[in-house]
């Protein structure tokens, strides 16, 4: 399988339900999402996928949680907008955008720190 990856930025506060330390208050982070798309063939250019179709589409989901209180939104209004649930949310939602008969996503990484992430590959 061809894997391509782009990386992109946002910033974003939040706040843990049910932890105990200090992320059940309110903090902020300054967030770097890896994206990553797999493809068992490539297309008639000779690539998985265009980086900036992926960067496009990255951009669009990511524009929607920058600068914003992600508990006040509706995707984490039930469930705590931890690194891990950022990241199925990006997942799912990339998903829903570019997985065809010949590429998927395959892996999101939503780092909180320069060495803090989780990441989310799909069932």
């Amino acid at each position: 399988m061809y894997e391509v990856s782009i990386t992109s930025r946002f910033s974003a506060a939040h706040q843990l339900e049910e932890f105990e330390g200090g992320c059940e208050r309110l903090h902020g982070h300054n967030w770097k999402v890896e994206v990553t798309v797999g493809g068992s063939s490539l297309d008639g250019a000779g690539l998985v996928m265009d980086f900036r179709e992926l960067k496009k589409h990255t951009g669009e989901i990511i524009n929607t949680l920058d600068h914003n209180f992600l508990n006040e939104l509706e995707a984490f209004r039930s469930v705590n907008p931890s690194s891990e649930n950022i990241a199925r949310y990006l997942f799912d939602n990339l998903s829903d955008r570019i997985n065809n008969d010949r590429l998927m996503v395959t892996r999101v990484r939503a780092w909180e720190s320069e060495d803090s992430c989780a990441s989310y590959a799909g069932s």
